[in-house]
């Protein structure tokens, strides 16, 4: 590889949530809309929020209200108790949990909110009827109904919203990140086809290229749906929130198997089965034709089945991919020596129940013995150990030290010692 050091090779690949008081804000007459004298302030329309969470999948975390007029409440709270709001998934019925109520100038949540015509209605996630898919997307349109219960007023008991006996229901839903992914599908020359989703830098830049983020998805993820690739898990999403894009902008490529699931690898895994690797890497190379994108810094991340895959690409493909991030993953140890030159992050739950840590699955050994293995042919392995559910700046800190340790980085095996929820 050329152009980037190890340690940035790896670094980018392993870059793997009472109601407040609104605050008062000067609005602009020519961009705010004006509260009315009245108090009425009729609904345009309402969208659900999804967030993609760590361990629980897809979750609706918000409905968002937008009123034809600004919700102002000049430093007012609002109660809790203040909405009801009921969600009807797969034909069941039952309340959602208000956990915070503001008004915005968006659709969107906000650590703090501001007058707006957009009031904020924020759910547990913890919800038993929080999720937006099961093994496919649920239809979520029209299936929340918000019913207002109090009045909403300033400190000086002003009126700014009144309570309503009309119900609201979502027109839609709203999905941050997973809507940044266009979708698409390939076929490759052997007439195999690949739905897949892709997401680009917010701006290209002339005579720039950027780097490309391949990510294998779980066995659970094996549809035909476009989408559950990206909700399931935030092997995708990791690399495209705002924040990441603003400082390290990449295209993120996902693939998504389609059913019937193809199962013909050495172990019985669709991302070992010669037909989706071909595709796999075909697609990789369509849109490296045709995007700005720099082919010293492709790289493959995966997650259990796809963390299998990232072990079997790596070897089959050497020079293709700058770096990897396998977790829970499980391989060939044979293979491992054709792995040496390639900056690898490889974690791994000790307490897996389903690939074990050691013993990994079909008869292939998981991530311990694997990076045993790369060790014996000559890598350099650090290794790591800490709870998966540390406070996310210690977290961070110890994978930070673990880079740190590494004078030249060639494989990381970190370890969390806790279970991780996630489908295969």
């Amino acid at each position: 590889m050329r152009g980037i050091s190890r340690r940035t090779a790896l670094a980018l690949a392993a870059g793997v949530a009472a109601a407040p008081a609104v605050r008062t804000a000067t609005a602009s007459a020519a961009t705010t809309p004006r509260p009315t004298a009245s108090g009425l302030n009729p609904v345009v329309r309402a969208d659900l929020i999804t967030t993609v969470t760590p361990s629980g999948g897809w979750r609706v975390t918000a409905v968002a209200i937008r009123y034809a007029n600004l919700i102002d409440l000049r430093g007012g709270t609002i109660p809790l108790t203040a909405f009801h709001v009921t969600a009807t998934v797969q034909r069941q019925t039952a309340p959602r949990t208000v956990t915070r109520v503001y008004s915005n100038t968006k659709a969107e949540v906000a650590d703090r909110g501001r007058p707006g015509d957009h009031l904020i209605i924020e759910l547990a996630a913890s919800d038993a009827n929080a999720s937006a898919a099961g093994t496919d997307p649920f239809p979520l349109d029209r299936a929340y109904t918000v019913r207002q219960l109090a009045d909403l007023t300033t400190p000086a008991g002003g009126v700014v919203l009144p309570a309503s006996p009309l119900a609201v229901r979502n027109d839609g839903v709203r999905n941050p990140v997973v809507d940044d992914f266009t979708a698409g599908s390939f076929v490759d020359s052997a007439g195999f086809e690949l739905d897949y989703r892709l997401c680009q830098p917010v701006d290209l830049l002339r005579n720039t290229r950027y780097p490309l983020v391949v990510t294998l998805h779980g066995g659970g993820e094996v549809a035909d749906n476009n989408m559950t690739q990206l909700t399931a898990n935030r092997v995708a999403v990791t690399f495209a929130k705002p924040e990441r894009r603003r400082r390290h902008p990449a295209f993120v490529l996902s693939p998504q198997i389609p059913l019937p699931r193809p199962m013909e690898g050495p172990d019985g895994t669709d991302w070992t089965d010669p037909r989706v690797q071909r595709a796999t890497v075909e697609l990789v190379d369509t849109v490296t034709a045709r995007y700005p994108v720099d082919t010293e810094r492709i790289y493959v991340v995966g997650l259990s089945s796809g963390g299998r895959g990232v072990f079997s690409l790596l070897p089959q493909y050497p020079g293709k991919f700058a770096a990897a991030v396998a977790t829970a993953g499980w391989g060939n140890q044979s293979t491992m020596e054709r792995m040496v030159d390639v900056p690898l992050w490889a974690d791994h739950s000790v307490d897996d129940p389903i690939v074990p840590y050691r013993e990994g699955r079909f008869g292939k050994p998981g991530t311990w013995t694997l990076m045993n293995a790369l060790e014996a042919a000559g890598a350099k392995v650090t290794r790591g150990e800490w709870a998966n559910n540390l406070p996310k700046a210690e977290f961070e800190a110890r994978s930070r030290e673990l880079l740190r340790r590494h004078e030249r980085p060639a494989a990381t095996s970190c370890s969390p010692a806790t279970r991780w929820g996630r489908r295969r």
